[in-house]
């Protein structure tokens, strides 16, 4: 009986204990000193935290998917095509990652008659040598790198331009066909 009134009480006496750590308010860093010249340090620590992020652009701002088009007006000339429709599409690239990887999954290039066209016919240029676009080709497409312009942080802006080589004779028709471009840290 007496070691269960010792058992309960040494648990008050903790849980009494726990409660007055748990109200005892932080303090910061505070020193005393007396004498002729006193002289007394405080340290504050700080942390700032910052995610990681990318942020990438192809083309108009927000959610507008561009259309980049070819009216070729010669069939098979071995003559090249620039885009129809408009110039070079904008491209912006942000990241606080280090290198970043650009990858390019694209679909088929088809004409709704069951005629398609090769990826390999349409080739993609960067006014930037540092943010490269991903050759398009039919199957696998070889990602490209971009590395920091400082420290870990990507800054880049720069435009691609798209033009038809024309080079295979092809079936009749208007050919579609999408490419997502992907921007990630390796």
């Amino acid at each position: 009986m007496k070691t269960v009134r010792s058992i309960r009480g040494l648990a008050f006496t903790g849980v009494a204990a726990l409660g007055l750590i748990a109200m005892t308010p932080a303090m910061a860093e505070s020193g005393f000193d007396i004498g002729a010249n006193p002289s007394v340090d405080a340290r504050v620590d700080f942390e700032v935290i910052i995610p990681r992020f990318i942020s990438f652009q192809v083309g108009s701002a927000g959610n507008t998917v561009d259309l980049v088009q070819f009216n070729v007006t010669d069939p098979n000339s071995g003559t090249p095509v620039a885009r129809s429709n408009g110039g070079a599409l904008s491209v912006d690239l942000l990241s606080n990652v280090g290198d970043v990887q650009i990858d390019a999954v694209a679909s088929a290039l088809e004409n709704g008659a069951g005629d398609s066209l090769s990826w390999g016919e349409i080739v993609a240029t960067s006014a930037d040598a540092g943010l490269p676009t991903p050759a398009l080709a039919d199957g696998t497409i070889t990602p490209v790198t971009v590395l920091p312009t400082a420290g870990r942080v990507v800054d880049r802006n720069t435009t691609w331009s798209f033009e038809y080589q024309n080079g295979a004779l092809v079936g009749a028709g208007t050919y579609s066909g999408t490419v997502t471009y992907t921007a990630s840290a390796p």
